[in-house]
């Protein structure tokens, strides 16, 4: 039997430790069953929530090419702690002739998934719970649930309470004036950069990190903790299953938890008033020009969407007029001094152009033709060995029907 052995743990304050301990637990099951370890799989610091981590999809083609016979993990959540992943998992190896083995329990049947499996999709959904309800309580006590924000300092020894940093503080009273003044986010980024003033986390200003979203509370101009308040709640996080991305949805206004914090005021309500009506006015301004909110609007997707590169600052090439591509960080941050723009219909030409003419150039066709030929010898290799194992267990499988008819007719007999 040829085994893989996978292993994970969520969180990346976790020991790195972990992933060989179990590796090791799961190399002496496979030894006792005699079997041989072919490869092994791991994803580090990644939940087992979604079922998009990459050492685990890996498995998943790996398992659609016959490259192993069985799989074996510490414990059954360690490959995953959503049901539906599961019992999908499951079905897909079973349908390959492929067995799954945990340490803790031996070989996983469907029972094992259905038990073992909503145990593990409890245990996240109680831990959301308790971590939400832990967070709720930080809040109502009138310290940070979250992370640290541009303008405050941490305040050593006391977790959640933070301290105003002047110096950033000046910083984002002058974003909230010029704004308020009528300077748009994109404005203000590329002056603050021009002058060398330095971002949140260390980075280059963006015009994103300034406007924010406003349903969501993000971004410098919608943080209430400038205007001496904590929101908590103003949105839940749930996970795409067809991407395994997070989603932010706002909540309603009447799920927010708010409390007062005026120890950690930076702006005035006076100049924060004058903002959100800024604010007002561009949404309206941007619903009536386009017909979607800002923030709603998307642009759309081109033949080249997304991969096209600056060649002075390596940032994004991307739509900035009517079908006419231009560098990205020039734009949104003012840090770049190439200006050219191009149009959509010219670079797309010129790229198809090129892939048409040299890639049908004799080189590179005999190379592809070799690797091509090479893969298919290489399916068609897999492919027969696993024809061979089905037959093997075909052949098993009608030995032991033979022999249960046997003893039947005897007992029946006797």
């Amino acid at each position: 039997m040829r085994a893989v052995i996978y292993a994970r743990y969520s969180s990346n304050n976790q020991s790195e430790a972990s992933i060989e301990d179990q590796v090791e637990v799961c190399r002496r099951y496979v030894k006792n069953q005699r079997w041989k370890v072919v490869n092994i799989y791991h994803d580090r610091a990644l939940s087992g929530g979604s079922a998009f981590r990459p050492a685990y999809q890996q498995l998943l083609a790996d398992a659609d090419n016959g490259s192993f016979d069985v799989v074996v993990c510490e414990a059954l959540d360690r490959l995953g702690r959503k049901l539906s992943d599961m019992a999908a998992l499951h079905d897909r190896l079973e349908f390959s002739g492929i067995e799954m083995h945990a340490v803790n329990l031996g070989r996983l049947t469907t029972m094992h998934i259905g038990l073992m499996g909503t145990m593990a999709q409890l245990y996240l959904s109680d831990l959301k719970e308790k971590t939400k309800r832990g967070q709720l309580g930080r809040a109502l006590a009138g310290k940070i649930p979250g992370g640290k924000a541009y303008a405050y300092d941490l305040v050593d020894g006391k977790n959640g309470e933070r301290k105003i940093n002047q110096t950033e503080a000046r910083i984002v009273r002058r974003i909230f004036a010029e704004f308020a003044k009528g300077k748009s986010p994109r404005a203000i980024a590329k002056t603050l950069n021009d002058e060398g003033v330095v971002g949140p986390r260390g980075q280059p200003w963006l015009d994103t990190t300034i406007r924010g979203q406003l349903d969501r509370g993000t971004g410098i101009l919608n943080n209430a903790l400038y205007a001496g308040r904590i929101e908590w709640n103003r949105c839940s996080y749930v996970k795409n299953p067809k991407t395994g991305k997070r989603i932010a949805r706002p909540n309603s206004p009447e799920d927010w938890e708010v409390v007062p914090a005026p120890d950690l005021r930076v702006v005035d309500n006076e100049l924060w008033e004058r903002v959100k009506d800024r604010q007002r006015v561009v949404r309206k301004e941007m619903t009536h020009a386009t017909g979607q909110p800002l923030n709603s609007a998307h642009r759309r997707h081109f033949l080249l969407s997304g991969l096209l590169e600056c060649g002075h600052c390596g940032g994004g090439y991307t739509i900035m007029g009517r079908d006419r591509y231009g560098c990205a960080t020039r734009r949104s941050k003012g840090t770049c001094e190439n200006s050219r723009t191009v149009t959509r219909q010219d670079v797309e030409a010129r790229v198809l152009e090129g892939l048409k003419h040299r890639l049908m150039a004799p080189e590179l066709l005999k190379a592809f033709v070799d690797e091509y030929r090479k893969e298919m010898n290489r399916l068609a290799s897999e492919n027969a060995a696993s024809r061979a194992d089905l037959k093997n267990q075909l052949a098993r499988t009608e030995r032991r029907m033979a022999g249960s008819s046997k003893r039947s007719k005897t007992a029946s007999t006797t």
